[in-house]
């Protein structure tokens, strides 16, 4: 297997091969060419995300400048999709976002993970987790969604929370660790 077929299934992988680090760099020079662009440029920032992105339901989305991502073709989103400034995705595994989903303000989604051994750590050898978000869910602003996270249908998550663990669906979950406060 190749380092990134092993980053795809989810399998320990060097993160400094040379592939990977070929496609990291294509992607960052089009996030960056997106993130120059001017706001009224919305033709050639949807052709961009579409570019980027393994999945887009739908025409009808706004992600706001800036945005950054590693891969973008591990990201999907749902119909009527919406991220505020600085929305974040670390995708080296799967990030799958449903419909009618609103992203706050510097919300960063992460896959990757690595040792919490420094000598592993260093040997940039590391995993990924995929992140699932159900329909209609409202993520506040500086939520971190950590890896391997299931966020369930028409959930809220207050803002600044950490979500380490699945949440749900049907409730509103804030803090750090997000929990899950009342039910709707």
């Amino acid at each position: 297997m190749t380092e990134k077929e092993k980053m795809l299934e989810g399998e320990i992988y060097s993160a400094v091969d040379q592939e990977l680090l070929e496609e990291l760099t294509a992607t960052r020079d089009k996030i960056f060419e997106y993130n120059s662009l001017r706001p009224s440029e919305t033709k050639r920032m949807k052709e961009i995300i579409k570019e980027l992105f393994g999945h887009v339901a739908d025409n009808n989305y706004l992600i706001n400048q800036p945005f950054r991502c590693d891969y973008g073709k591990q990201i999907s989103i749902g119909k009527r999709f919406f991220a505020n400034f600085n929305f974040t995705v670390l995708d080296e595994a799967r990030v799958t976002i449903g419909d009618d989903c609103f992203i706050g303000p510097n919300v960063s989604i992460y896959t990757a993970c690595h040792s919490t051994d420094p000598v592993e750590r260093n040997s940039r050898q590391e995993w990924a987790k995929s992140v699932t978000i159900g329909n209609n869910v409202w993520i506040g602003g500086s939520v971190t969604i950590l890896p391997g996270v299931t966020i369930g249908d028409n959930v809220s998550i207050g803002a600044g929370s950490v979500v380490v663990k699945d949440i749900p669906s049907n409730s509103v979950a804030v803090g750090n660790p997000c929990k899950v406060i009342k039910k709707v």
